[in-house]
């Protein structure tokens, strides 16, 4: 770990932290809610050691980065300008890109918006969505589930925050990384996340020095930043309507868990296996469904996942060679 190295660097207005290991082609991973650049220490070092340049930001509004105080700032554009800037600071042209939960999300977008940018994708935990011209997602997840499904509890400014607040930080990040699966999340209002179960002991995949970090760096940010993606969802579906009907025309692998929240959501698994999948994202070449594998993968499962990400960008690394004419 002390091999990472930590950068600032100014893009699109924000200054964001960077946290970078290796040489090679490169990998940009993206990371999800409630997590950091942190969440891909394992893969940061896997496919370093293997030949790659590793980059993990902390996206908008997390960590080290900048967070602009209103959820119109944190629309799939705002990131993916965020990103697509980091690259061009950097003087990087592709690169192979990982993204899970939100940061799956945004990977979508950004392969939506700029494929030009992108070798090939992997996302964890949340297929693409394709635009419903009908409605937003929180109006999808409230027809659904209800006002207290999480995403929806999650759009009042400052009721979330206020909530968070009556919990030790630490003790709330033991919550999250516990929770995430396979039932909806309902966070009723008249008992907020106090209500949720703290589990006895960690799982052997996360130690109390990770909750440690996580929990410095949200005492030191609060959890706005992050919680502004889901207050985002109804002006990213506004700005996204020149892409309804659109194609994800990169190459792409898909891994889940069989025990994920978004993956049990109804309908979720007829989409991924019953074709739908495939025909938004024409060049999707592999979906793994992990057994007993919940939503936070890359930790939990972190050197499976590794190996599939590493197995899949290096083909096309192999490609490369011998098309450029330098053989095997």
């Amino acid at each position: 770990m002390e091999k990472i190295e930590h950068t600032t660097v100014a893009t699109n207005g924000i200054n964001m932290h960077v946290a970078s290991i290796g040489k090679g082609p490169v990998v940009l991973f993206l990371h999800g809610f409630p997590e950091l650049w942190y969440s891909w220490r394992h893969q940061l070092l896997y496919l370093s050691s293997h030949g790659y340049r590793c980059i993990a930001p902390d996206l908008r509004g997390y960590g080290d980065t900048d967070a602009p105080p209103s959820h119109a700032s944190y629309t799939s554009l705002h990131i993916v300008g965020d990103l697509v800037a980091l690259l061009d600071q950097l003087g990087i042209d592709q690169v192979f890109l990982v993204g899970h939960d939100w940061g799956a999300m945004m990977a979508w977008y950004f392969c939506l918006f700029r494929p030009d940018r992108i070798k090939a994708l992997i996302n964890l935990s949340v297929p693409f969505f394709p635009r419903n011209p009908a409605f937003d997602l929180v109006d999808g997840f409230r027809a659904l589930f209800g006002d207290d499904y999480y995403v929806c509890r999650f759009q009042e400014h400052g009721e979330a925050e206020e909530d968070f607040a009556c919990v030790d930080t630490a003790r709330l990040m033991k919550k999250f990384f516990s929770i995430f699966g396979p039932n909806p999340l309902m966070i009723p209002k008249e008992v907020g996340v106090r209500g949720l179960a703290t589990p006895d002991a960690l799982p052997s995949w996360l130690s109390e020095e990770d909750i440690n970090y996580y929990a410095t760096k949200f005492k030191q940010t609060g959890f706005t930043g992050g919680l502004n993606y889901y207050r985002a969802i109804h002006l990213n579906w506004e700005l996204t309507a020149p892409w309804t009907g659109s194609q994800v025309k990169v190459p792409a692998k898909f891994i889940v868990g069989d025990q994920d929240i978004v993956y049990n959501i109804p309908g979720v698994k007829d989409y991924i296996s019953g074709g739908g999948f495939k025909k938004d994202v024409p060049c999707l070449q592999d979906v793994v469904v992990i057994k007993g594998a919940f939503h936070f993968i890359n930790q939990e499962k972190a050197d499976e996942i590794s190996a599939h990400i590493y197995e899949f960008i290096n083909k096309y690394r192999v490609c490369e060679k011998v098309f450029s004419g330098r053989g095997l």
